[in-house]
């Protein structure tokens, strides 16, 4: 004969639906310690910076111009980037908060 006789498969174990999600939740897990965590922290650092700015603050933006603070808005702040050159840039630009005499030290 050249055809095999086809049997009914065994019935599965009990408990085994939760053994082959295990290793789904394994790697949520993981995700959520080294990657989800890590940025709403770092996020939090950020927006709690932005808020506590003052004038007279040394800062630096995302597009790299270095000044310092003289007047803060809602939601705009005026750089001096140079002797008599003030800019307005939005505060989510703002990327660090530089330790006071940094200016002067470029």
């Amino acid at each position: 004969m050249f055809i095999s006789n086809a049997y009914a498969a065994s019935t599965p174990a009990p408990g085994g639906d939760l053994m082959s999600f295990l290793p789904i939740i394994i790697i949520f897990v993981l995700f959520y310690f080294m990657l989800i965590r890590p940025q709403m922290k770092q996020a939090k650092q950020q927006k709690a910076m932005i808020e506590a700015l003052k004038a007279g603050d040394e800062i630096a933006t995302v597009g790299g111009v270095v000044g310092k603070i003289t007047k803060v808005g809602d939601n705009f702040l005026s750089v001096e980037i140079a002797a008599n050159t003030v800019i307005n840039v939005q505060k989510h630009s703002v990327q660090t908060l530089l330790p006071p005499g940094t200016i002067k030290s470029i």
